[in-house]
Order: C-alpha cells, then structure tokens, then sequence
C-alpha cells in the first residue's frame, strides 16, 4: 500500500509541476520547492491559489490530489512539507504519528448528492430516503417513497446505482459523518470514516473518479466535492436540514453551517447544522502539518516558505478566490484561530514568525 501511494503521489506531483522559471515580487529568482498531498475536494480551489502564491513569490508549490487518507500518509512517512485533508485526525491517529500535527482550515465545501437521472432537473431527498437509498432498501427511481417526497415529478422506472469513493477520502468522512448524525441505522451498521464497509453500491476514486461515474451513468447517485458537480453540469439534489427545509448547496447556506463556536485546534465537523439557512453536508477543509517543522532534511527556509504560504492562504486576497471555485471563504473566527496555530510552528524549538 505504501509503494501503491507513492507511485500515485509521484505521478499526482509530476503532472502539477510547472516547469517554467518563476521569480519573486522583487525580482529574486526563487528555489524554494514546496511538496504537499492529500484530499481531492479541494483541489480545485488549492489547484487555483497555489498558482497565484507561486505567480506572487516564486515559490513553487506542487499538490497532489490522491484523497485525505493518502495525504495523512503522506504526511506521516514525512515526505511532504504538509498534507490535506477533509477530516480532521482524531486524538488516537494522532497520536501514531511521529510529531504534533497541526489542523490549519482552508476553506469550507459542500458535499453534495448528485444523480443521473434524464429529464429530472429537481429532486428532494429526506434524512429518511438518503438512509433508505445508500443502505441499498430503496432500489428503484419511481419507489412510492421518492415520488411521495417530489410530487408532481414523473420519477423515471430505473435502477438506483449509488456511486462512493473506493479510496480513503476525507469526503466519505463528512458525507458518513452526516448519515450518522440522521440515521440511527447507518450509525450503528457502517458508522462513520475515510473508508466504509459500503452496504451497496460500486466504488470510484477520488471526487474526479465518482462525479464521471454519475455523470456517465443514468440512475446513478453519489456523493462529491460540489466544484466537481458544477464543473461537470451534474444534477444536485435538494437535501433536508435540520429544520427540515431542503437547501441547495450555496455560498451562502456552506457558510451557514459554519456560524458557530469553533474549538481553538480548529478540529470541528459542520454536519447537520441547527441553522436553518444551512446546508446540512458543509465542512472544513484542513492542511495538516507538523508543529516542529526539522524533519526529514527540510531547510529553515522551506519550513518558513510553508509557514508563509499558510498565512498567506488566511488572508482576504486568497479567500477571496474561494466562491470562484463554489468554496465559502473562512469566517474571522476561524481565521483568528489558524492564525493563531500557525504562530506556535517551530524550526529546532525556535518560533518562526
């Protein structure tokens, strides 16, 4: 599995590279090379900032996308200067690893439900049909349950094909964390995880890999970063909330789900919020990284260049990109508190801002 991850992480970082010779605002050829992996529902809007930061400073930054637990891997063999990931490490796993991680959010997302079904341009889905379709009892479109739920839709007599992540993603942790927070049965049958024991359905990798089965496959449903379902033009489904109002995934109602306290280490998920303007399946995104940033013969400078970059990343140039690539930008709150984590990151004991 390691070899698999690093061959994938090779091929991942070699086709993000640039090759062209960037320079710094002051004209200084920089470098400074800046390795990192992991989650692919971001990547859409890390794929966009890491751009400009290497256009603005010349540092160059390269990411691969091969999903949160191979980022967490990738992190833990220390062979990047950070990782990514949609959810975030619980105290035993990080307790495994071989120094202090740190929880930096990005951004917040939407997971969204996205079907396959010709013709159908709106459909609702309860707490109870979500349960019902992905644990494999609702098979078939035009179930009296579905249509009950969106009268007036002539539902289409067709096999249900769920789609889900066949590789450890951060997505099928917040999608899980949802489905145990409304379903009773799923908690206690498949629970909650970067990797599932799946009651029914075929795998995908990565939110690349599920958005172009469900886009290339009539009756399908799966769950995906939101940027890869707008990008494809595939059909979103309404999702009930808390209040039990059916919201689409917005700017605004992704940023709804964040309205609340959020702990100091940033490790919080947003599932099922009790706003009612939310939507229900919105959470974090994390760049993970070490507190002591000596490992692995890195340099001062790199470990100063990540430290930069970050910072960088909570200011109102980069968040402001965040909506471009249908990502909400991070609330003050939270931006105090990543600022704040970052000015506890070390090089030989030493702080580095």
């Amino acid at each position: 599995m390691r070899k698999f991850l690093a061959l994938a992480l090779a091929v991942a970082l070699l086709s993000s590279c640039s090759t062209s010779t960037k320079k710094s605002a002051d004209g200084a050829q920089s470098d400074i090379k800046l390795t990192a992996a992991g989650a692919t529902f971001p990547l859409p809007f890390y794929n966009m900032v890491f751009k400009q930061y290497t256009d603005e400073t010349g540092a160059q930054v390269t990411y691969g996308g091969i999903g949160s637990g191979g980022g967490i891997r990738s992190l833990g063999d220390q062979v990047v200067d950070f990782g990514a990931t949609d959810g975030y490490l619980a105290d035993d796993k990080l307790a495994e690893m071989p120094g202090e991680v740190l929880h930096i959010p990005t951004c917040i997302g939407a997971v969204v439900i996205a079907y396959n079904l010709p013709g159908i341009e709106e459909l609702k889905l309860s707490d109870e049909l979500l349960e019902k379709i992905f644990m494999g009892e609702i098979t078939k479109w035009d179930d009296a349950q579905i249509a009950a739920n969106n009268e007036g839709i002539q539902l289409p007599s067709m096999d249900i094909t769920v789609v889900h992540r066949s590789d450890g993603s951060g997505t099928t942790q917040i999608f899980s964390d949802y489905m145990t927070k409304i379903s009773e049965k799923w908690a206690s049958q498949v629970g909650v995880g970067k990797s599932l024991n799946w009651p029914v359905g075929m795998g995908a990798k990565g939110n690349p890999g599920v958005a172009g089965t469900v886009s290339q496959t009539s009756g399908s449903i799966g769950y995906i970063g939101s940027e890869f379902a707008f990008a494809q033009k595939i059909s979103m489904a309404k999702v009930e909330n808390s209040s039990g109002n059916y919201v689409l995934p917005t700017i605004e109602s992704i940023s709804a789900a964040a309205q609340g306290d959020i702990p100091d280490d940033t490790r919080i998920m947003l599932t099922n919020s009790s706003d009612p303007a939310s939507y229900p399946i919105s959470g974090f995104t994390w760049i993970i990284l070490y507190k002591e940033q000596n490992y692995n013969n890195r340099s001062e400078a790199q470990a100063k260049q990540t430290v930069d970059l970050l910072n960088w990343l909570m200011g109102d140039k980069a968040q402001g990109e965040a909506p471009k690539v249908h990502y909400a930008p991070l609330p003050k709150l939270a931006v105090e508190k990543a600022k704040a984590i970052l000015g506890t990151v070390t090089y030989n004991g030493q702080p580095l801002q």
